[in-house]
């Protein structure tokens, strides 16, 4: 939700977009100029007064609202008390990588066992969090950025080790369109951030693919999960079988 500083904000570059000075608004809105001047200032005033200079602007507050959380930074990561809240329900989880994949309300409720009416309850629960903006209509706006990703050790990725990873990876990965990649190698360390920036880039790729192939009826689609891994690790295996270097005893 917007705070009263950020539509003071918005105000003052709607005053200057229309090129409204503090006397002009001051005379509209029937007070002294030096008072708007402070007012303005402070960057606190009550809704009323906001929705004053709005009727002199001749702006909707709801379109002055929309722009202010249209301005607000996108979100790159969860705090760990939301991740909390995202995982302690099944169902939610659920409709948060719903989201995150953009599905409509009526998408959802008519792929799972959900009614529309707890699509709706957890569409609430994810403005809350943080995760979405929601719009009337049960619309939504996603406030999580190109580059999100969930906590490396938060409570949604503990989730998916312990109960999807495995499911996933028992896949024989030999179907139409699937594949698996498995490359082991040593590089620059210098020049790993750029193969992890590539992988960002292959990451956005799909995923604006993913809406641009909404548009196509449901029988030309194909649900695809795409993962992407890099890290510094070695086979456990492989590792115990490793010389010690030299100078050390094993």
């Amino acid at each position: 939700m917007s705070t009263t500083a950020d539509l003071v904000t918005a105000l003052k570059k709607e005053l200057k977009a229309a090129q409204m000075t503090y006397a002009d608004l001051a005379q509209a809105i029937g007070m002294a100029e030096s008072s708007v001047k402070r007012m303005l200032a402070r960057g606190d005033m009550p809704l009323s007064r906001i929705d004053a200079i709005c009727r002199a602007l001749r702006l909707d507050f709801a379109d002055l609202a929309r722009r202010v959380a249209d301005s607000q930074p996108l979100v790159t990561e969860l705090t760990l008390e939301q991740e909390k809240a995202v995982v302690a329900d099944k169902k939610l989880l659920l409709m948060a990588i719903c989201v995150l994949s953009q599905w409509t309300l009526e998408q959802v409720v008519a792929a799972y066992r959900l009614s529309e009416a707890e699509g709706i309850r957890y569409l609430v629960q994810l403005d809350r969090i943080g995760i979405i903006e929601l719009k009337p209509l049960n619309r939504y706006r996603l406030k999580l950025a190109k580059t999100f990703r969930w906590r490396p050790h938060g409570p949604v990725m503990h989730y998916f080790r312990d109960h999807a990873l495995l499911d996933y990876f028992n896949g024989g990965f030999d179907g139409a369109g699937e594949g698996v990649l498995l490359v082991h190698g040593s590089i620059s360390r210098a020049l790993a951030p750029a193969f992890i920036e590539r992988m960002q880039r292959v990451a956005q790729d799909f995923a604006q693919q993913h809406l641009a192939d909404q548009r196509l009826p449901e029988a030309q689609r194909e649900g695809y999960t795409l993962l992407l891994a890099m890290r510094s690790w070695e086979f456990e295996a492989f590792g115990a079988m490793r010389r010690a270097a030299p100078g050390t005893h094993s």
